[in-house]
């Protein structure tokens, strides 16, 4: 039984469509695949969140979703808005490991980037990943990234705030990278290796997530390195 968190450089990056092209691809793969979303902002009680857009684009059924709030804010200052106090993020372990028990691989979107705060505590997507490391498990960290102007400095901060909390980022997935390139596009192809000291997992095509969900599956497949992504992880 696997774990992959999915975090980012920042909100708007792809982890949602990353999210889904890692559950098409271990899904093909002939694994039961679940997607946990800790914490959802921005939607109604009768809007469609993350897990949907997942599920609409891979037919998976495991979806849950955790905590939501309505507006589209950080969780602790959507929550804060409203007077609301979140729980700790460790108290979300014991239901994440629940799922994880029934599934072979169990892939969990955070929000926006590491250190947004997903609890009136200050925890964070690196907090709750440590949490299910502790309980036993070696969660796979992955970093979705742009290859946009600017993203050497965001991600190389990101994967040094992973670091600092103990974990080795398994790798890259590229967002949202279009079909023409300018010169900087085609220089952090290069770059983002090199400056963070990992590997690129996946290309995800820009638009993607707007496609035919039986193109997305069916290209999904060829996407990732899921050999380094379900490897046994580093650290902690």
């Amino acid at each position: 039984m696997s774990i992959v968190v999915v975090t980012g450089t920042g909100t708007g990056v792809g982890k949602t469509i990353a999210t889904a092209a890692l559950t098409a691809a271990v899904t093909a793969a002939g694994k039961r695949v679940a997607v946990v979303k800790p914490t959802q902002t921005g939607a109604t009680d009768d809007e469609p969140g993350d897990v949907a857009v997942v599920g609409e684009l891979t037919g998976c059924a495991s979806l849950h979703e955790l905590l939501r709030l309505d507006d589209p804010l950080a969780p602790d200052t959507a929550a804060r808005l409203r007077g609301l106090l979140l729980p700790p993020v460790a108290s979300l372990v014991p239901r994440i490991l629940e799922i994880v028990g029934g599934h072979d691989v169990t892939v969990v979107e955070g929000a926006g980037g590491v250190a947004v705060r997903l609890d009136t505590s200050g925890g964070t997507i690196l907090t709750l990943t440590r949490h299910l490391a502790e309980a036993g498990h070696a969660p796979r960290v992955v970093v979705v990234t742009t290859i946009a102007l600017g993203t050497l400095n965001h991600t190389e901060l990101t994967v040094d705030a992973v670091r600092s909390a103990g974990l080795e980022p398994a790798g890259l997935i590229l967002g949202s990278v279009p079909a023409r390139l300018g010169l900087a596009e085609r220089c952090n192809l290069d770059e983002l290796p090199r400056v963070t000291g990992l590997p690129v997992l996946a290309r995800l095509p820009a638009g993607a997530g707007g496609w035919d969900p039986a193109r997305f599956r069916a290209e999904a497949v060829g996407w990732l390195r899921l050999d380094r992504l379900l490897a046994p992880a580093d650290g902690y």
